[in-house]
């Protein structure tokens, strides 16, 4: 049987510009610094604003630049390593919880989430909002689902804002958990999450779905979205063993 040669396949012109403005970034730039507009910058490689953008907005997606709200585009700081999950399964809200709860509604949540669930399509759940700041600044946001059949108690409890996310919290604390599984993927900020992180919508998101299970059922589902331009997401019972692909930008 014969051997098939491949025809190399040339370079895209967005990512041979992508190389040469991380080197720009290295040589020329500091963090925090504010890239020229996209017009002198086009006009320094001699490319068109259409290919310039596609480099940009891989920069960010690698984490070398953000955009920013009333600022522009920015070299980024080298990410920053944040845990998830812990050694120990434990229930959102427990002693060691690194998300700081901000309010709770009742709403119907997503058919995805709602199928997880089990619950019936349009009916509504508790969803806690929490926040996870690092060095300063927010860099994740929260929502987690709980339906009513996971806190049945809460029904008794008089409570707004949020001391009715604290009180979702310690009412799950109630069931033994049995089990929890997560899930990653790279996504793009939707509005609200955009305004809480502080982002321009559509930037690049890590977004994490973890299911924790107890009495047989989901018990609760939590969609967390992080900043993909400065966190870099660790797992299991070593959070300080890290992979770096680009040695000479790594974090101290």
């Amino acid at each position: 049987m014969g051997t098939t040669q491949l025809e190399p396949v040339p370079e895209p012109k967005y990512w041979h510009l992508k190389t040469v403005l991380s080197e720009a970034l290295d040589s020329e730039f500091s963090v925090g610094e504010i890239l020229p507009n996209e017009r002198d910058l086009a006009a320094r490689f001699g490319v068109a604003r259409a290919t310039l953008r596609q480099a940009l907005e891989q920069l960010e997606l690698e984490g070398r630049l953000q955009r920013r709200r009333g600022v522009g585009t920015t070299v980024a700081p080298p990410r920053v390593g944040v845990a998830v999950g812990s050694p120990e399964h434990s229930w959102p809200g427990s002693a060691d919880d690194a998300w700081q709860p901000v309010d709770c509604v009742r709403s119907a949540p997503p058919a995805a989430v709602a199928a997880a669930l089990e619950t019936a399509a349009g009916e509504p759940v508790h969803v806690v909002r929490r926040s996870r700041m690092s060095g300063g600044q927010r860099v994740a946001t929260e929502l987690l689902h709980v339906p009513d059949a996971a806190v049945p108690d809460l029904t008794a409890i008089d409570a707004a804002g949020a001391a009715r996310a604290r009180a979702v919290l310690r009412e799950l604390q109630r069931l033994e958990l049995e089990g929890q599984d997560r899930a990653v993927e790279l996504g793009s900020a939707r509005a609200d999450d955009a305004k809480d992180l502080d982002r321009l919508p559509g930037a690049p998101v890590l977004v994490v779905t973890t299911r924790f299970f107890a009495e047989g059922r989901t018990a609760a589902l939590s969609v967390a979205t992080y900043r993909a331009d400065t966190c870099r997401l660790t797992f299991g019972d070593s959070p300080d063993v890290e992979i770096h692909h680009d040695p000479e930008r790594r974090a101290s």
